[in-house]
């Protein structure tokens, strides 16, 4: 009995511990808010792909603090489960870190819906027509003519779900009665044609129906049928139940906005970066410590159109608005929490005064209804994401074109083949949303992409199966990349099917390599116009000096002269005035380990010396750097060249085969006093050459660099 009263006693400690206890680990203290956007196991066998988990109690601490939860999956547009309890098993690498496991639900369920759609077709039909995926299984939302999720509204504890039903508007809204327990689904119709058919809940559960409408138990199920204009409340429980007749069944007033959930700001003061250095990284410090003890590890931010804030979304849900960021250091960052529970959002972009967030399940515009500083509508901009339980599949970057359409790249699942064409993509959402086309496949785990004015793009990939190292591929439409795990139509192995990278990057030089982006034109001296890479890896910047030989792009990296940053850098802006602003986060293996970084790099005036040329001809390896050499330092013996060969395989990654130096025959410095020419006789086509050179600048300072490089074609010049 002792024992028995013991394991009670740590059990109930466990489950409802105080959330400011700091052995707790952090997603065990941080309030998500009322609701969480997540992939969510129901039941054995049925995963909620796209779930929208809705506390129904009330309480503080947010959804996961709560007794009681409402699952609904806006893929199938379905009240999944209902359960009470705990809430969930903390699986998955945003949360407890693990890779090949998904989050379940682990409480009391009270009823549980199949994955299939909530609602019946415009024909009355109940069959799932969805995309079928390779494993059997149904992935994506719905046809847009049948069901489409249209956002969330967030009004106090109350959460409303807006829909579109056979074209009719639909608003829903859960809620509990404890004694019994009780659950609660209120409906609102708009004006229809015809009777919408809802699946309620397995007939193996009471149900009951106020307002109107009427119920009918139909093929193991429960159905209500609802007319247009219906204002109706169900009610479902395993008990027979008193159904109240009166209430406020009208759910309109709490879509206009409702009273902030976050007033308070946190501040925190930015750090000035040492003057005296060639780049000075000013730290924006995040509020660790914050009311709702968020996890902050920002995955994306961009500018309000104000043009005095940065708007910064975190890994685990948050967006934050950060005022402040502007001002020389130190100066004082207010951060005010504006939204909260979203699914793993890793890019974020202003298209004119709008905010769109990149989650794993949608690209959402957050709406603040009642200009209180907060968003009161999460609205589903396109949810055409095909989403798998799979821990790798990240939607990351986020960047839109001069049409306003956007784009972002899907991962693919990590040492096993695709099931939805979706896994391993560069993908472009219409200006409208309407739309979502696949522009190139063979990714594996694209971190961000650059989109470029002649209508290509950048985007990184990660060592891995049949991905042997690093790369930075310059990506065009239509285009193949490599990961055979990833979905295409392509079935040989060969590597002449595959598009080549611009560039090969071995582990020693950046691990993961992360977003790239342009300098612009006229900022930063010498530099204005140079090409950039984050390293999630390694939390370095480097630059990338590249050309085309042949219509094939080749090129080299070559770090910033500062040290590294304590966390992985993934996502970079440079701001209106003229400086470079990233961020970044450790989730995922990484050697830079802080949990989340937000930093400001202003270029000072003393010489960077690194190259932003590279040119591969025939017996000669060209350079030109950012400021002029010491033309007397410019010798044979200050160079040091070798080569390795890659090879993709099935396997994780790649050895360096026939690794071996070349000689530097000759050196000098051009008329310029910037461009260096090296004799290399026996220089040809390499997956990979490491450049290292001890040079001195035209100021006597001594120049130590490392350019890791690609070259697939030698030029005739």
């Amino acid at each position: 009995m002792k024992v028995i009263i013991l394991l009670a006693v740590l059990f109930a400690s466990f489950a409802f511990a105080d959330p400011s206890d700091k052995a707790l680990p952090p997603y065990r203290r941080m309030d998500f808010g009322p609701v969480l956007f997540w992939t969510l196991q129901v039941a054995p066998g049925n995963i909620a792909q796209k779930a929208i988990a809705i506390r129904l109690d009330d309480g503080p601490g947010g959804v996961s603090k709560g007794r009681a939860w409402m699952i609904y999956d806006h893929d199938t547009m379905r009240a999944a489960a209902a359960t009470t309890g705990e809430f969930v098993d903390w699986k998955g690498i945003a949360f407890d870190g693990s890779h090949n496991t998904h989050t379940a639900l682990t409480g009391e369920r009270h009823f549980v819906n199949p994955g299939a759609p909530g609602w019946a077709s415009p024909e009355g039909a109940w069959e799932d027509t969805r995309l079928v995926g390779r494993d059997g299984k149904r992935y994506g939302p719905l046809p847009r003519e049948w069901a489409r999720y249209d956002g969330l509204y967030l009004h106090g504890n109350k959460a409303v779900i807006a829909a579109t039903i056979n074209g009719t508007r639909v608003l829903e809204s859960p809620g509990w009665i404890e004694s019994g327990p009780v659950f609660t689904r209120t409906l609102n119709v708009g004006a229809a044609k015809k009777p919408l058919l809802l699946r309620v809940a397995p007939d193996s559960v009471k149900v009951a129906l106020a307002g109107d409408g009427s119920l009918r138990k139909q093929d193991g199920f429960w159905i209500a049928e609802l007319p247009g204009l219906a204002k109706t409340r169900l009610f479902i429980s395993r008990v027979v139940t008193a159904v109240p007749q009166t209430g406020q069944f009208d759910l309109e007033p709490l879509t206009r906005g409702g009273p902030p959930h976050w007033p308070q700001e946190v501040t925190t003061t930015s750090i000035a970066g040492k003057q005296d250095a060639v780049f000075i990284a000013d730290t924006f410090p995040l509020p660790a410590e914050n009311p709702w003890h968020s996890w902050m590890r920002p995955g994306g931010f961009d500018f309000a159109p104000d043009g005095r804030a940065a708007i910064v979304a975190t890994w685990n849900g948050d967006v934050c608005r950060v005022d402040g960021v502007m001002a020389a250091a130190p100066a004082t960052l207010r951060w005010r929490r504006i939204a909260s529970g979203l699914f793993q959002p890793l890019g974020v972009k202003f298209r004119g005064d709008d905010l769109f967030i990149l989650c794993r399940d949608q690209l959402i515009r957050l709406r603040d209804l009642n200009s209180d500083g907060e968003a009161d509508f999460i609205e589903n901009f396109n949810n055409d994401h095909q989403v798998t339980e799979h821990f790798h599949e990240f939607a990351m970057g986020l960047q839109t074109d001069g049409a306003g359409n956007f784009y972002y790249a899907k991962s693919a699942r990590h040492a096993l083949d695709s099931v939805v064409p979706h896994h391993g993509t560069l993908l472009r959402v219409s200006a409208d949303g309407r739309r979502t086309d696949i522009l190139a496949t063979g990714f594996r785990a694209a971190n961000g992409v650059c989109l470029n004015d002649d209508g290509t793009f950048f985007v990184t990939d990660q060592e891995g199966h049949w991905t042997p190292k690093n790369r930075i591929n310059r990506v065009k439409v239509g285009g193949f990349y490599g990961n055979m795990f990833g979905y295409s139509s392509v079935t040989s192995t060969s590597d002449d099917v595959m598009e080549q990278p611009m560039l090969w990057i071995t582990n020693a030089k950046d691990r993961s390599p992360a977003e790239l982006l342009w300098v612009p034109k006229n900022t930063w001296g010498s530099l204005g116009g140079s090409l950039l890479n984050l390293s999630y890896g390694i939390g370095r910047i480097f630059i990338v000096p590249h050309e085309q030989v042949g219509g094939q792009w080749q090129g080299a990296i070559c770090e910033f002269p500062m040290p590294a940053f304590a966390t992985g850098i993934m996502r970079g802006r440079f701001g209106p005035d003229g400086a470079l602003y990233a961020c970044g986060l450790f989730a995922w293996a990484g050697s830079a380990t802080a949990p989340g970084g937000f930093h400001r790099i202003r270029r000072a005036e003393k010489p960077a010396y690194v190259p932003i040329a590279v040119h591969a001809a025939r017996g000669k390896l060209r350079m030109t750097f950012s400021e002029p050499l010491d033309p007397d330092s410019v010798k044979p013996d200050a160079f040091a060249f070798k080569v390795w060969s890659l090879k993709r395989t099935a396997n994780y990654g790649s050895n360096h085969y026939n690794e071996h130096p070349l000689e530097v025959t000759g050196a000098r410095l051009d008329s310029d006093h910037r461009t260096v020419a090296l004799q290399i006789p026996a220089l040809a086509s390499t997956h990979c050459y490491e450049l290292k050179l001890r040079l001195t600048g035209k100021d006597g300072s001594t120049i130590e660099r490392s350019l890791h490089g690609t070259i697939h074609q030698l030029s005739g010049e």
